[in-house]
This record gives C-alpha cells, sequence and structure tokens, in this order.
C-alpha cells in the first residue's frame, strides 16, 4: 500500500488529507485565521494517528507548492520538509492551480458544456494570480498575475461556459459580467490533490528537498504598519 501525506495552507484554509493507493482515508482542515504555522503539524499527526501510521509508515509527502500566500506557503513547504528529512522519504509537489481544477473535477461543479476552468487565487485588490486549464485539468496559458476588470478573459467567454473558481471568484463576479460565466468561491483542498500527487509519485516526479522552494509567483513584499508601537 501507498501512503501520501497532502498539505495545502496556501490560502486562508490549512488543510491536510491522507491517501491511501490513491484514495482519501482521511481529511482535515482549519480556517481559523493566521493558524497555519501552529495547526498544519498537529492536523497531520492527528490523521496519522487516527489510522494508527507514523511518518515513516507513509511513502511520500505531498505540498501545494502556490501561487498563493507567502506565509502560508512557506508553512506548508518547512513542514512537507521536516516530515521528509526526519522519516526519509520523497517530496512531490502539486501547482494550487491545479489543486483548484481538480478539486472543479471531484466536486461536480463544472457546469455542462463547459470550455475552460479558470482557477483564481487572491492577491491584492482586484489583483489574481490565475492561467486557463481546459476542464480535463491541461493548461492552457501560462500561470501569471491578472488585474481583473471587465474586459478580463472576455475572448474564452466568448467561447462558451466557463467556470472560474478559487477564493478570489467571489471579487470577480462583482466586475466579470458574462452569462457564460459561473463562479464558486472556495479555497483549495488538500484532497484535490489526491489524483495529481498519486501520479507524480507513480511517475517519479520527486522534488529535491534540500532545494524546493514554493512557486510564489510574485516577490513578498514587506508593509511598514502605520501605527508605530515604539
Amino acid at each position: 500500500m501507498t501512503h501520501i501525506i497532502l498539505i495545502e495552507t496556501s490560502t486562508a484554509l490549512c488543510s491536510t488529507a491522507l491517501v491511501r493507493d490513491g484514495k482519501v482515508i482521511s481529511y482535515r482542515e482549519s480556517s481559523i485565521p493566521h493558524s497555519h504555522a501552529s495547526l498544519t503539524a498537529p492536523l497531520i499527526k492527528e490523521m496519522l494517528d487516527a489510522k494508527g501510521l507514523k511518518v515513516g509508515d507513509c511513502q511520500a509527502v505531498c505540498v501545494s507548492k502556490g501561487p498563493g500566500s507567502y506565509t502560508g506557503l512557506r508553512v506548508g513547504t518547512s513542514t512537507a520538509k521536516g516530515l521528509c528529512f526526519g522519516a526519509g522519504i520523497p517530496l512531490l509537489s502539486v501547482g494550487t492551480l491545479d489543486a483548484l481544477v481538480w478539486q472543479a473535477r471531484a466536486e461536480n461543479l463544472i457546469p455542462e458544456g463547459c470550455r475552460y476552468v479558470v482557477p483564481l487565487i487572491d492577491a491584492r485588490r482586484m489583483e489574481v494570480f490565475t492561467a486557463v486549464f481546459l476542464p480535463d485539468g491541461t493548461q492552457k496559458t501560462e500561470t501569471r498575475p491578472v488585474i481583473v476588470d471587465a474586459e478580463s478573459f472576455a475572448d474564452h467567454l466568448s467561447e462558451g461556459p466557463v467556470l472560474f473558481i478559487g477564493d478570489a471568484a467571489e471579487k470577480c463576479d462583482k466586475v466579470i459580467d458574462s452569462p457564460n460565466a459561473t463562479f464558486v468561491q472556495c479555497c483549495p483542498k488538500a484532497s484535490s490533490m489526491a489524483e495529481p500527487a498519486t501520479a507524480a509519485f507513480k511517475d517519479g516526479r520527486f522534488e529535491d528537498t534540500a532545494y524546493f522552494e514554493p512557486f510564489y509567483l510574485k516577490d513578498f513584499i514587506a508593509t511598514v504598519p502605520k501605527k508605530k508601537l515604539f
């Protein structure tokens, strides 16, 4: 049997899943704000304990690699690396946008006749991290930051139904007005990584655990608080 630990911390939702031979056998999540660093490891331990397993009983760890929250991605990656180094098992990764497309497939969210699936990860203001996929999971455009306006994705919408899914779907719904657009507001879940993670494991597409870095897409920008504490 092949067990893979899945970790998804790229957005406000912190989630973990345990896969056995491609099937999710345990899942945990928390939407408590700013708790990824304190909850990711305990959620994993809780899952493993419930199944009578240890990290060393698993064959790999898979982390959502981004794009997404800088802090969230760092937490997920550091946790995954720690588990891999400690147990001597390989590291896998799945793109966050890919995870959202697989989530749409797994939860039967893709409308009939859908031409494209557009995952949307919230950035700042009206900016999103996105790419265009076919409903079968094939990526058609590069992953990039986009400032959404009324004309965004107009060419794709002119071809037929398009599903927009992710934690930025709601804000995009306010500016994109098309009868072909369907919006699903949600965060990516670790459980949606099961199929691509299993495929990556079977194909031997392992990451270099020591040098792996998340796909931030944009540089982290530190802000200076307006209110001085001292």
